[in-house]
């Protein structure tokens, strides 16, 4: 199967997944590049250390480094959704940050 990544997008057309990639250093931003290249080669198939199932349909993108990088998406046929970025700071994905994820997904389902 052939997957499309698309960045969440507001109804002010911003994308704030993009605006984080683009504010984190440049060592990072390649790391998560690379993690982005691998989710779209395998889609679903991409397993852990690389990807995380979080909810029943969210998921995370696992950036490891200097910073712990978390991307949470969602699959829409051949369409992969990058919802939420955030640095993540402790053992557990915090709930606000799913909570984020969930609203921008609701809004994708809608439309």
């Amino acid at each position: 199967m052939i997957w499309i990544i698309k960045f969440f997008e507001s109804e002010r057309k911003e994308k704030p997944v993009e605006e984080f990639i683009k504010s984190c250093e440049s060592a990072t931003i390649a790391k998560i590049l690379r993690q982005i290249d691998l989710l779209e080669k395998y889609g679903k198939f991409l397993l852990m250390p690389h990807s995380k199932k979080l909810t029943k349909d969210l998921y995370e993108l696992r950036i490891r480094g200097k910073q712990e990088i978390r991307i949470i998406y969602m699959f829409s046929e051949n369409v992969i959704y990058l919802l939420h970025a955030f640095k993540k700071k402790t053992q557990k994905t915090p709930g606000k940050e799913i909570e984020i994820a969930c609203k921008r997904q609701n809004v994708l389902t809608v439309v």
